[in-house]
C-alpha cells in the first residue's frame, strides 16, 4: 500500500515554511506547537519556545503527531459500510454519494418520526471552537434532541459553583506564590505536565506538596506527603478536616465572619465527623487526618490543586462542594498564592460568544426533548423512548470506549433500524459500527481557535497543510450536509474567520492570528476573590447552600457512600475498580491504536490493556504476575493479564482507561463501568464501580 505521505499534495507552497499552531486535546495544556512543511508536506513538528505556558515542550503523543496524520489506517475518503455492523466492512464511495444517502435518511427519519429522533453526539476529540461548536448551528436548525451534562468537566464547575456561586478558581500558575500546594485527586505530573515545573519551583522557595489521591501515581511518588484513602471516600476525610479546624480553632475568625454563610451550622454538623470516624471509613490513620488538618489551616498561603478525575462518582458534585467549604475555612482566598485551584477554563468562557458560534437562536420557538449524555447506551436502547433515535451523528469522540456501560451500547450500535455516521480520523471501534464513515482533518490541516482549561492563553491553530486525502473538518462537513439538505439559512454557511471572529467579540481576530495566542483576563494582583465577595445570593461562600436544599440534595456538605458499594453488592464483587488515565502516550484512546505507543505502554509487544491489583490480593485469588483473569459484573466482563503492583489498596483494582478495543480480546475498561448519574451537574459515575476478579478458563 502507498503511504500516504508518498501521494501527500507538493504543490503551492515554499520550501520550508514554518507554521503556528495549538494542540488541540482534551487536555490542560493545550501547547503551543510549530510545523515545518515542505513542498506541502509536514515533515517536523515541535513545541513552541515561546508558548507562556508550555515553553517548547509536546508531550510523548504529540511529538509523534505528524506519524498519525500521516498513518497509513487513516480514513481519506468516504466510506459505506457493506457488512455487519461492527465488522469494519466498508466500501469507498464519493462525497457526493455519501451526502446525498444522509440527506435522503436524514430526511426520511424527520419525516417518519420527528426531529428529535436524530441525535448528534460530539465530544472534545478535538477541543478547538469551530469543531466543537459550529456543527449545533445546523442541528439547531433542525430541531433536533439536545444532549445535557457532560462525561467531563461539567461536575466539577457545578459543585464548586453550589458553594461560591461561580466556576471561576485560581490560575494554576499562582502555585508559584503558594507556601502549601496538596494536590487532590489529579496526576499533575502525568495529566497536567507542563504545570509541574510551577510547583517545583513553588518547593523550592520553600512549598511543601501534598498528594492525595486512591491511588499512588507518579506525581504522588514526588509529594513530600501522601495520602491514600479508599476510593469514594474523600468527603468524609475533608468533613473530618473541618471539624479538627473548628474543634482546635484554626479558622480564620475574622475571614467566616465577614465572608461566609452559615458557620454555625456547619459546625454543629461537622462536630460527629471525628478523625476516629473518618479514620475508619477511609482507611487512615487518626493522626494522618489531625496532621492534614493542622499543616493546611496554619501554613499560608495554602493551595489545592484538583482537576476533573474525582467527579466521576455518583456524589461528585458534592466532593467539589464540600473541597470549596476548606479554602473559605482558613481564609486562603486573602493570599496570592490560596484558594482553590481548578480549570480555569471558565475565565476563557467569558470571552467566548457561545450563542454566535451555536447560534441557538436557529431554534426559534421550538422545545426539543433533551437527554442525558451520559446515558447514551440507555438511550439507544430504551424501548419506552418516544420517538426512538433513528439517526445517530458522531464526531470528535468514540463512545464506544469513552461511554460507560459499553455492553449495553454495543446492542444500540447494532439496531439495524439505527442510521450511523461517524466524522473520524481511523476506524475507531464506534466507527466500525458506522453506515457511512466521513474522513476528518487532522489540526494540522484546520484553522481554528484553541482554549485551554490549565492555563489563561487563547491559542490560534494555523492549518500547515492541505487537508489529506478528501478530508474536511467538522465545521466543513455540516455546511456540505446542510447544503445537501437544500437549507438555505445564511448561518449555517459562514466561513470559519467569519465564525470565529463573531464568537470571539472581545479579541482582535487579526493579531491573535499574527501573535499566534492571547491571554484572558485574570485579576492583576493574582487573586479572584481577594475582596472576599462571592456572586452568590448572599455575597458569600455559603457553608449552607439553599439552592442545593431546593433541589433534594442536602444543604451542608453531607458524606454518602455510593449505591453500588451497598453491602449485598460488595458481597457479590468484593473489587472497587478504578479506571485511570495514566499513559503517557495515550489521550483517551486517541495512539492507544499505533502500535508505536501500544509497546511503549505495555511494556511488550503483546499490548493491550491488564489489570493491576496488590500482590495480597493476588496471592489470595492463587494469581500471580502475567495470569489471565476474568473481571466482571452485571454490566459485563473484560479478559485481562495481571500485572502485580504497590500503588493500589486491597481490595482497590485498576484497568487502565484508553485502550481501542481491536487492541485485544475482549471488552474495554467501560464494558464494566457504572452510568449511573452523578448527584448533579449531568456526570457520570465511572469510578463508582464493583467488580468480581476469577481466574480466566
Amino acid at each position: 500500500m502507498a503511504s500516504i505521505l508518498d501521494s501527500a499534495d507538493t504543490t503551492g507552497r515554499d520550501s520550508p515554511t514554518i507554521v503556528h499552531g495549538t494542540c488541540h486535546h482534551d487536555c490542560p495544556d493545550s501547547c503551543g506547537w510549530i510545523a515545518t512543511v515542505e513542498n506541502g508536506v509536514a515533515v517536523k513538528l515541535r513545541g513552541d519556545p515561546d508558548h507562556p505556558f508550555s515553553k517548547g515542550e509536546l508531550c510523548p503523543k504529540v511529538n509523534h503527531f505528524i506519524d498519525r496524520t500521516y498513518s497509513d489506517s487513516r480514513v481519506t475518503t468516504p466510506l459505506r459500510r457493506i457488512g455487519p455492523k461492527g465488522s469494519g466492512e466498508f466500501e469507498q464511495i464519493s462525497w457526493a454519494t455519501a451526502l446525498a444517502e444522509i440527506a435522503s435518511q436524514l430526511q426520511s427519519v424527520i419525516e417518519t418520526h420527528r426531529a428529535e429522533a436524530v441525535l448528534p453526539f460530539s465530544g472534545a476529540g478535538n477541543q478547538s471552537l469551530l469543531a466543537m461548536g459550529f456543527p449545533y448551528r445546523l442541528w439547531n436548525a433542525l430541531g433536533v434532541t439536545r444532549l445535557q451534562g457532560s462525561l467531563c468537566g461539567a461536575v466539577a464547575g457545578a459543585g464548586v459553583a453550589m458553594t461560591n456561586g461561580t466556576k471561576l478558581a485560581l490560575d494554576p500558575e499562582e502555585l508559584a506564590h503558594s507556601k502549601l500546594i496538596i494536590i487532590w485527586g489529579s496526576n499533575t505530573r502525568l495529566t497536567n505536565r507542563h504545570l509541574w515545573p510551577t510547583i517545583e519551583a513553588a518547593r523550592t522557595a520553600g512549598a511543601r506538596i501534598i498528594v492525595i489521591d486512591p491511588i499512588r501515581t507518579i506525581t504522588a511518588d514526588e509529594a513530600d506527603r501522601f495520602i491514600q484513602p479508599l476510593p469514594g471516600t474523600d468527603v468524609a476525610l475533608m468533613l473530618a478536616m473541618m471539624h479538627v479546624i473548628i474543634r482546635d480553632g484554626l479558622q480564620d475568625h475574622e475571614w467566616v465572619e465577614a465572608h461566609t454563610l452559615g458557620f454555625d451550622e456547619l459546625s454543629a454538623h461537622v462536630a460527629d465527623w471525628t478523625p476516629s470516624r473518618a479514620a475508619t471509613i477511609c482507611g487512615l490513620a487518626e493522626d494522618e487526618i489531625v496532621a492534614l488538618a493542622r499543616e493546611y489551616a496554619t501554613t499560608r498561603p495554602a493551595a489545592i490543586r484538583t482537576l476533573i478525575g474525582a467527579e466521576h462518582r455518583e456524589h461528585g458534585g458534592m466532593f467539589f462542594r464540600t473541597l470549596a467549604c476548606l479554602p473559605a475555612l482558613v481564609g486562603a482566598w486573602r493570599d496570592r498564592g490560596g484558594g482553590l485551584a481548578r480549570s480555569v477554563g471558565s475565565w476563557t468562557d467569558l470571552v467566548i460568544n457561545h450563542d454566535a458560534l451555536t447560534r441557538p437562536d436557529l431554534l426559534g420557538n421550538r422545545e426539543p426533548r433533551v437527554l442525558d449524555e451520559v446515558r447514551l447506551a440507555d438511550i439507544l436502547t430504551n424501548s419506552g423512548l418516544r420517538p426512538s433515535v433513528h439517526a445517530l451523528f458522531i464526531w470528535g469522540t468514540n463512545p464506544m470506549v469513552s461511554v460507560p456501560n459499553t455492553e449495553l451500547l454495543r446492542k444500540g450500535f447494532e439496531r439495524t433500524d439505527l442510521f450511523t455516521v461517524v466524522h473520524e480520523q481511523f476506524l475507531t471501534d464506534t466507527a466500525r459500527y458506522a453506515d457511512i464513515v466521513l474522513p476528518a482533518t487532522t489540526q494540522l490541516e484546520s484553522v481554528d481557535v484553541t482554549p485551554a482549561w490549565g492555563h489563561l492563553n487563547l491559542g490560534w491553530n494555523e492549518a500547515a497543510i492541505a487537508p489529506v486525502g478528501e478530508s474536511i473538518s467538522n465545521a466543513e462537513f455540516h455546511r456540505r450536509l446542510a447544503r445537501a439538505l437544500g437549507l438555505i439559512e445564511p448561518a449555517l454557511f459562514e466561513d470559519d474567520l467569519t465564525v470565529l471572529t463573531s464568537s470571539l467579540p472581545s479579541i482582535d481576530i487579526d493579531q491573535l492570528r499574527a501573535e499566534h495566542r492571547v491571554r484572558v483576563p485574570y485579576p492583576e494582583d493574582g487573586r479572584p476573590f481577594g475582596d472576599g465577595v462571592f456572586p452568590t445570593a448572599s455575597g458569600r461562600v455559603e457553608f449552607v447552600s439553599e439552592e442545593l436544599r431546593a433541589l433534594g440534595q442536602p444543604a451542608l456538605p453531607t458524606y454518602e457512600a455510593p449505591t453500588e458499594y451497598a453491602p449485598e453488592q460488595l458481597k457479590r464483587f468484593p473489587f472497587r475498580l478504578l479506571t485511570p488515565k495514566q499513559h503517557a502516550r495515550f489521550l483517551n484512546s486517541s495512539y492507544s491504536h499505533l502500535p508505536k505507543h501500544q509497546r511503549a505502554e505495555h511494556g511488550s509487544d503483546e499490548g493491550g490493556p491488564y489489570l493491576e491489583m496488590v500482590a495480597a490480593d493476588a496471592t489470595a485469588l492463587d494469581l500471580f504476575e502475567g495470569a489471565m483473569v476474568k473481571v466482571s459484573n452485571d454490566r459485563g466482563e473484560v479478559t485481562l493479564r495481571v500485572r502485580v503492583t504497590e500503588r493500589l489498596r486491597r481490595g482497590v483494582v485498576a484497568i487502565p482507561w484508553g485502550w481501542w478495543g481491536d487492541s485485544h480480546e475482549g471488552g474495554v475498561a467501560n464494558s464494566l463501568t457504572s452510568d449511573r448519574l452523578t448527584d448533579w451537574g449531568g456526570g457520570v459515575a465511572y469510578s463508582d464501580t464493583l467488580v468480581l476478579v476469577s481466574p480466566a478458563l
